[in-house]
């Protein structure tokens, strides 16, 4: 199984200063988005609160997390981003992908639209 990317565009709830553009590792395996840290102060976005989560090997780590507006396939959502170390790459997490009814074919590497958003 290979990894699937998605072009992402983020910017502050607020709307202002600006926006934050890169391809993202679409991981459902990640509850919540990550973008480095210095990436999210430049477009004005400030943590409001932290949470510990459990990393791919194991270890727990506390971040600090803020609020974005989160773009990519056409479709607008908002949600938790967790400030990452500025060398990792953005991480697109399952709560953002489920939100707006896009779920990861693993088998062909890509992202695909749900019919509907289930609501039951």
């Amino acid at each position: 199984m290979g990894l699937t990317h998605v072009e992402v565009t983020l910017r502050s709830v607020s709307g202002k200063n600006g926006e934050y553009q890169s391809q993202f590792l679409a991981d459902t395996g990640a509850t919540d988005s990550l973008v480095p840290s210095s990436e999210l102060a430049k477009i004005g976005i400030k943590p409001i609160g932290s949470m510990i989560y459990e990393l791919a090997d194991g270890t727990r780590q506390s971040y600090p997390f803020g609020l974005a507006q989160i773009e990519f396939m056409g479709e607008i959502t908002a949600g938790r981003v967790i400030f990452g170390p500025d060398n990792a790459d953005p991480i697109l997490g399952v709560t953002a992908l489920e939100s707006v009814g896009i779920t990861v074919d693993p088998a062909n590497r890509v992202l695909k639209k749900l019919p509907a958003i289930p609501l039951k």
